[in-house]
């Protein structure tokens, strides 16, 4: 089975982004998922979308946080997509 794709939506200079993504590279190796980033920055939309809320990370293209990683609810999230 294909690991699970966490994405960060963030920007530069953003040190919640930075936070979110030391978190998330923590804990990828341990619950198996690929991580992507992606700047806002670079898209018109995504910059109106997200600018007020990031970092927003997703789960398979569902969002699941704004500003802070819930590292207990990833897992269970995790776990729960893991185990159907």
């Amino acid at each position: 089975m294909a690991p699970r794709t966490i994405t960060l939506y963030g920007r530069p200079g953003c040190h919640l982004c930075d936070d979110a993504r030391a978190q998330l590279e923590a804990l990828r190796a341990e619950l198996g998922f690929a991580l992507e980033e992606i700047d806002i920055e670079g898209d018109d939309d995504l910059h109106a979308r997200y600018l007020e809320r990031i970092p927003v990370v997703a789960l398979d293209g569902e969002e699941l946080f704004d500003f802070f990683v819930d590292e207990a609810a990833l897992r269970n999230r995790l776990g729960r997509v893991a185990g159907g």
